[in-house]
């Protein structure tokens, strides 16, 4: 009976955040949010963390593992379920300049970012989020390196907060500026810029259709190409967390990589997906119910996070994400405008 019993309260967790995942979607359908290119995962971790900051003191603790649940398990299951949005021919399309772009953009922000965290004296943990979330592809790269070095929830809600911010600056920014004929960037030329430095896929596909087909059928698959890159960044970081293990085990005992086997299941749904055998209406109705997994997770870990510690966190995460949201136009400008143009 005792175990019937906690079965049903972490259902009652469950429960809660998928209530808090169905606000978001009917919440996202505002004009004004689809507009700017929110995502219901966005929305997600800011209810969340309403609920953190107002209710969560006054329900039972045993909902608790329910909401730990979602941001644990269902978590990876979303990113798994993220490689239905990418096939291997996306890679093909762009070719081989988009490529090295991309992890030119990548390698540098990342590990750019953990260097800047260090003069900062950051939290490592806080300054590897905010520089993959930078790096990649918003919060669901977030969410993947959250679950493989294991870091607390708030720290997790700090870095989407840069991403969110900067990302949708950008979002803004990025339209303007070509239109404006100020970079002087063919299409292109504009969409592998754009796709190579823009935060969230919501904001690459928002930020596209602005600047017309040509652009945006370039950008959203150069940015599609960044979120492949999550699979071999989280296996690097996982070894990362077993050398920081050994390193801190007394005697120097071997540390074990922790595998994460969810950022495999990515790839080989990418893979998968690449051989066009579901139908297309299928493949949406799975990116659908992934989406609405993923803004599961993200309000779970918004229900960890108080405004106290966000204090803690303090300002240093923002300032990196501002020096690394000046990296990505300056650094992404320089490669779109010089380095792509000698393989054309």
């Amino acid at each position: 009976m005792k175990l019937t019993e906690q079965r049903s309260s972490m259902l009652h967790g469950i429960l809660l955040i998928a209530l808090f995942a169905c606000a978001s979607f009917y919440i996202g359908e505002i004009r004004l949010l689809q507009e700017l290119s929110i995502s219901p995962m966005i929305i997600g971790i800011v209810l969340g963390m309403i609920y953190a900051n107002s209710l969560r003191n006054h329900l039972p603790a045993t909902w608790v593992p329910g909401i730990i649940f979602c941001s644990k398990k269902i978590l990876r299951l979303g990113i798994i379920l993220y490689g239905f949005r990418l096939t291997l021919a996306d890679v093909a399309a762009v070719g081989l300049p988009a490529i090295l772009v991309d992890v030119i953009i990548v390698t540098v922000t990342i590990c750019g970012g953990v260097l800047v965290g260090k003069l900062l004296k950051m939290d490592s943990e806080t300054a590897l989020l905010t520089s993959v979330g930078s790096g990649i592809c918003g919060a669901a790269a977030v969410l993947g390196a959250e679950s493989t070095i294991q870091s607390k929830p708030y720290k997790t809600a700090v870095a989407v907060a840069t991403v969110v911010i900067f990302g949708t600056l950008s979002m803004f920014l990025y339209p303007i500026a070509y239109r404006s004929g100020v970079l002087g960037l063919e299409p292109r030329e504009m969409g592998i810029f754009a796709g190579s430095t823009l935060h969230e896929v919501a904001h690459a596909v928002g930020a596209g259709n602005a600047m017309g087909t040509d652009v945006s059928n370039v950008c959203v698959i150069v940015k599609m190409m960044r979120v492949m890159l999550l699979v071999p960044v989280l296996l690097v970081l996982a070894w990362w967390v077993a050398t920081r293990k050994k390193a801190s085990t007394q005697g120097g005992e071997k540390g074990k990589v922790s595998i994460p086997w969810f950022a495999i299941g990515f790839l080989l749904v990418i893979c998968f997906n690449s051989l066009n055998l579901l139908p297309a209406a299928v493949v949406d109705g799975i990116n659908y119910f992934d989406t609405f997994l993923l803004t599961m997770a993200m309000a779970a870990l918004g229900a960890e996070t108080s405004f106290e510690k966000f204090k803690k966190a303090g300002a240093k995460p923002f300032i990196l994400a501002f020096i690394l949201f000046i990296w990505l136009i300056a650094g992404g400008y320089c490669l779109a405008r010089f380095f792509v143009p000698l393989f054309m």
